[in-house]
């Protein structure tokens, strides 16, 4: 399988200059860990992750050296860290120059890289252009079946491609929508705030040609508490291997 196959194709996303507070608090309404950074021209610019948020002074976390460690550090090590765990935009405490893949990059080296670099994302870009991310998450659903282990005919891919169509632009439309097809046989994920919008993206999907099944896989989200509750159909399935 190849990268283009698992990958979420809507990505949140955050600018430099985003504010270390609206950004936090985006990683947490979507309940993500990490969030590629893309400048004004629409390049990849870095990815920021929870890590990042951890040695801060509001905290009271920051790094604290004697003088001995802090001379042996250097005043170079001591700038950086002061601009990480005091700077008030993403640009000061992103990873610039991201490790990433491309589209066609093969599973089997997303988890080599994931596992040399202890990371847990790897943008996927084009020409310096982000046009997705995968995810560990994306590697595990693979693994339990929610994403079929085979590439798919050509049909499932345009079946796939029509649904998204149908979709993305709608009001409703799920964030962090994902499509994967197999044999005509379609499973949504993505998050939700409105149950309403739930049974839109299913009949959206169902009224594509060709497609045979929907399966639900929608988190509904609760944008005040952050509570969020599994598709029904999740739900059934967890019951069941309980």
């Amino acid at each position: 399988m190849r990268a283009d196959q698992i990958m979420s194709r809507e990505v949140i996303i955050v600018s430099p200059e985003t504010s270390i507070t609206d950004a936090a608090s985006l990683m947490l309404s979507h309940h993500i860990s990490g969030l590629p950074v893309v400048d004004k021209s629409g390049k990849l610019a870095g990815i920021v992750s929870e890590g990042d948020f951890l040695r801060r002074s509001e905290l009271g976390t920051q790094t604290k050296r004697g003088f001995l460690r802090a001379l042996i550090a250097g005043p170079g090590k001591e700038a950086e860290e002061f601009t990480r765990q005091t700077g008030r935009k993403i640009i000061d405490i992103m990873t610039p120059e991201p490790i990433t893949v491309t589209e066609d990059t093969l599973l089997e080296e997303v988890v080599r890289l994931m596992e040399k670099h202890d990371i847990k994302r790897l943008p996927v870009v084009r020409n310096d252009r982000l046009i997705g991310l995968v995810t560990r998450s994306d590697l595990l659903r693979t693994l339990a079946g929610i994403v079929y282990p085979s590439a798919g005919s050509c049909e499932d891919a345009n079946i796939r491609d029509k649904i998204i169509h149908e979709i993305k632009n709608a009001t409703w439309s799920p964030v962090s929508l994902k499509i994967m097809v197999h044999d005509g046989i379609a499973h949504i994920q993505g998050i939700i705030t409105d149950e309403r919008s739930r049974q839109a993206t299913i009949v959206a999907a169902e009224n594509v040609p060709g497609v045979k099944q929907v399966h639900d896989h929608l988190c509904w989200v609760d944008p005040i508490s952050g509570l969020s509750v599994l598709s029904p159909e999740d739900e059934a399935t967890q019951e069941k291997t309980a």
